[in-house]
């Protein structure tokens, strides 16, 4: 069976007090559930959330990762660097980053395989605009976006990967997808895994990051072919994020 994951993403907000006090909440609310979490923290705050994550069950992750491992590339984060800080997560690919930011698949796939080389698990997010998905292209982009990475990676590299299904249409739109409808783009993910590779698809925890909320986490996580969230805005506040933790 796999294991549920409940990942938050703070962005770029909050404090440096405001990310101490909201990570201590966290770890004080967790209580003995199974299931794992972890919140990616802006990179100034990963000192301090290193040490009091230390010895707890809430994982660190950060927001993107270099897609080169070290040299003149200024601005950026290397999976190195990452890597002393105990992140064990990575986001590569959020939507944010391909929309604002030009993230092209080919230099996502250059960042996850950064990140695998430096035994950091990479999330590699994946999903479709509104247009795209009115214009029925929803699998012809995961397609496009999963093709990028098993190319340069291998598929095996998915053995130490999550996969999280971002409906561009669903974040911050006023717009939500039906449990029904997460589900029927994760159960075409797995299968385009399994396809090859039958153990690894069966293993790879696949999350959605659709704008899941305390009042809709339940329905979405009883799904067969989705291992939990990636949560935004709900993960900035202690009690919506454990809410949602706590909906596994």
């Amino acid at each position: 069976m796999r294991q549920m994951l409940v990942l938050g993403n703070w962005k770029m907000n909050g404090t440096r007090a405001d990310a101490k006090a909201l990570a201590e909440a966290i770890i004080d609310g967790m209580g003995e559930s199974f299931a794992d979490i972890a919140v990616c923290a802006p990179y100034v705050y990963l000192a301090d959330l290193a040490e009091i994550t230390s010895g707890t069950r809430l994982g660190l992750g950060a927001q993107n990762v270099a897609d080169k491992p070290s040299g003149a590339f200024t601005g950026e984060v290397s999976a190195s660097m990452l890597s002393e800080f105990s992140c064990r997560f990575a986001l590569v690919g959020h939507s944010e980053r391909r929309t604002h930011y030009g993230d092209t698949n080919e230099s996502v796939a250059a960042r996850f395989c950064q990140a695998v080389e430096k035994n950091i698990l990479p999330v590699l997010c994946v999903g479709e605009t509104l247009a795209q998905r009115e214009q029925d292209q929803t699998f012809a982009v995961i397609d496009e976006q999963l093709a990028a990475v098993i190319n340069a990676a291998g598929i095996a590299a998915f053995s130490k990967a999550v996969i999280a299904y971002e409906p561009v249409w669903a974040i911050g739109t006023g717009k939500t997808a039906s449990a029904e409808q997460a589900q029927e783009v994760h159960q075409y993910i797995r299968q385009y895994m399994a396809a090859r590779d039958q153990q690894i698809a069966e293993n790879l925890q696949i999350v959605y990051g659709g704008s899941a909320k305390p009042e809709n986490a339940k329905g979405l996580f009883a799904m067969p072919d989705i291992d939990g969230g990636l949560i935004g805005g709900a993960s900035l506040e202690a009690e919506s994020f454990l809410q949602i933790y706590h909906s596994v």
